[in-house]
């Protein structure tokens, strides 16, 4: 159901973090790394991982913008997902990235904003926000990651989290872009060899983070699938559970639309 005297945002998860929202006839898509395999390290491991496609990249229909949270690793932006950002003609990114993605990138550093034309006749506002991986501020300034938030005067306020593993950037956001209607967030603690802590929150820290920004839907992304990724959907539902929080968590499965 749309929010309350609000146009109706569309959500679709295709796979892993990457997802498809449509805002007033604008389509957005947040990290394409659908189909994508790498590897990573974990201990002493090395682990290779797969997320298949729910649906193919070629298939993805024409796309305005890219919210890219860093370029740095294929579960952000894969092969097929780099051949993806060849034809779009808007990439919203970090700094570091937009200067090695071409002439369609740009750079968000926290709180810049750029407004786009949707073809319903209204507007709507794109804000970078902070993120930070790991708890570790050393190893933080490896990898530079931005979060995003949509918003309009007509429009729900949506918040995608990116790469973000810090509760204090999503008291940021909550702060200054708030009132949250939609948090998109990234789930799924995977431990590695490069980070001290995890890139991403744990369920309890989604949890968390949900009462921190009080949004009515909270999408958690991904919240299965990763072969990395240690805890999943039941972690989650636990962890809602807990805070009295059920009500407000939907998880979308690979493929799933949900209208809100």
């Amino acid at each position: 159901m749309a929010t309350t005297g609000k146009i109706a945002v569309t959500v679709r998860l295709l796979g892993g973090p990457t997802a498809m929202i449509e805002i007033g006839g604008l389509r957005l898509l947040t990290d394409p790394t659908v189909g994508s395999q790498s590897r990573i390290a974990i201990g002493n491991r090395t682990l290779t991982k797969t997320q298949p496609p729910a649906v193919p990249v070629d298939e993805i229909p024409p796309i305005d913008a890219v919210l890219l949270c860093h370029d740095q690793h294929s579960r952000n932006v894969g092969d097929s997902g780099r051949r993806l950002l060849s034809r779009v003609p808007l990439i919203m990114t970090t700094l570091a990235a937009a200067a090695r993605l071409g002439d369609a990138a740009r750079a968000m550093p926290p709180w810049y904003h750029l407004s786009l034309p949707r073809p319903d006749g209204g507007c709507l506002r794109i804000t970078g926000v902070p993120a930070r991986r790991g708890t570790d501020p050393a190893t933080q300034l490896s990898v530079e990651v931005t979060g995003f938030v949509l918003s309009g005067a007509d429009t729900p306020t949506v918040y995608i989290s990116g790469c973000n593993a810090r509760l204090v950037a999503i008291r940021a956001v909550a702060d200054r872009c708030g009132p949250i209607d939609i948090a998109m967030l990234y789930a799924g603690p995977a431990p590695t060899a490069l980070l001290d802590g995890y890139p991403t929150l744990t369920s309890d820290e989604v949890a968390q983070a949900a009462q921190i920004v009080d949004a009515g839907t909270v999408i958690p992304v991904p919240a299965e699938g990763w072969a990395h990724v240690t805890e999943g959907i039941r972690d989650l539902s636990a962890a809602f559970a807990r805070r009295g929080l059920n009500d407000r968590l939907r998880i979308l499965t690979p493929g799933e639309t949900a209208t809100l």
